[in-house]
């Protein structure tokens, strides 16, 4: 909703939930609205003018505005900083490290790098598309947990450079991992043209001169004001795809995308 008409969004949206009420009651369903949960999310700015609304209407139901929201595992906040969603993935890590690091004179390294991948980087790499353009210093939180993930397979001190350490076990940094799954996401919706809520927010750069440029297969970048807005799919998903060589841009098959996309994170991280 815009922040100049805030009472005509919070009106529609009473009045479609409130329709989808009456939907379910036709077709004997029950809707259960104080389930729900309602959150703001916007600039600064946006935030500060709607501070004044305390409870939003849905389905006849007033739901008290909440400062995040958990969907689908991931912890959504006012300013999408993601600081408590990363939060609980490096306790959740954290304690799956230290109970590795118990065993770990058991384990054979290819083992104990099958324990650190299936319970620690999967949590990280769990919709971590979503992280794109996040604060640096929730970055910073998941890459410490990955470096101490790298330390206990490799047995080698707390204090020991980890760049080595990754290189080694092949390992991307959590930068990387974020840009490789926002590729891979934006090269299946190409493809498939699904899901249309995302492909419907890419288009391919068409130009009238016949440049070398214009071969390469680039998309186009929207307009966006504020950082907040450039966090979208539609600004960050061609911003990516626009970074990578025409090498990768032009494979057909997702196998192939996948290998040389990691060939060319990898190098750019341990360059």
């Amino acid at each position: 909703m815009r922040v100049d008409n805030t009472a005509a969004g919070l009106s529609i949206l009473a009045a479609c939930t409130t329709d989808v009420k009456q939907w379910y009651m036709q077709n004997g369903l029950q809707l259960n609205p104080d389930k729900s949960e309602a959150l703001f999310m916007g600039t600064a700015t946006q935030l500060r003018a709607v501070s004044s609304l305390k409870s939003v209407s849905v389905a006849d139901v007033d739901l008290l505005v909440a400062d995040s929201v958990r969907v689908l595992g991931v912890t959504l906040d006012r300013r999408l900083t993601f600081d408590n969603h990363t939060s609980a993935i490096v306790r959740s890590c954290n304690y799956h490290a230290r109970a590795i690091r118990h065993i770990r004179h058991l384990l054979t390294l290819a083992l104990a790098q099958m324990l650190a991948c299936s319970l620690i980087l999967s949590r990280i790499d769990y919709c971590n598309s979503a992280l794109h353009g996040a604060p640096s210093s929730t970055i910073r939180k998941l890459q410490r947990v990955q470096n101490n993930a790298a330390r206990i397979v490799l047995q080698t001190p707390r204090r020991s450079d980890v760049n080595s350490l990754l290189q080694t076990l092949h390992w991307l940094p959590v930068e990387k991992r974020i840009n490789y799954k926002l590729a891979v996401l934006t090269f299946k919706t190409q493809q498939t043209s699904s899901p249309q809520y995302l492909n419907r927010h890419i288009l391919l750069r068409t130009s009238a001169r016949n440049t070398r440029s214009s071969s390469v297969p680039l998309m186009c970048m929207p307009f966006r004001r504020t950082s907040f807005a450039r966090r979208s799919f539609s600004t960050a998903a061609p911003l990516t795809w626009n970074s990578l060589p025409p090498a990768i841009l032009f494979c057909n098959s997702l196998s192939t995308f996948k290998s040389r996309l990691k060939t060319h994170l990898f190098s750019t991280a341990f360059c």
